[in-house]
């Protein structure tokens, strides 16, 4: 799907240097998935003390299984 974006060109180029990419395509790929992959890290981290545990589970009785 061809897509026409208005980007900064040095940040392109400072993008290309640091991921060493070859051209601005990977490097905003690459930056694509380091987002994604970093907000679904933040989803993760959102659930943290949501979630109950069982008092009584015996997790080394499990590893015996």
């Amino acid at each position: 799907m061809a897509t026409n974006l208005a980007l900064d060109d040095k940040l392109i180029i400072q993008a290309q240097k640091a991921g060493c990419h070859k051209t601005k395509k990977e490097a905003v790929t690459a930056a694509l998935k380091e987002y994604i992959a970093h907000k679904k890290r933040l989803g993760i981290n959102k659930s943290f003390g949501t979630i109950t545990f069982d008092d009584n589970y015996n997790y080394k009785k499990a590893r015996s299984r």
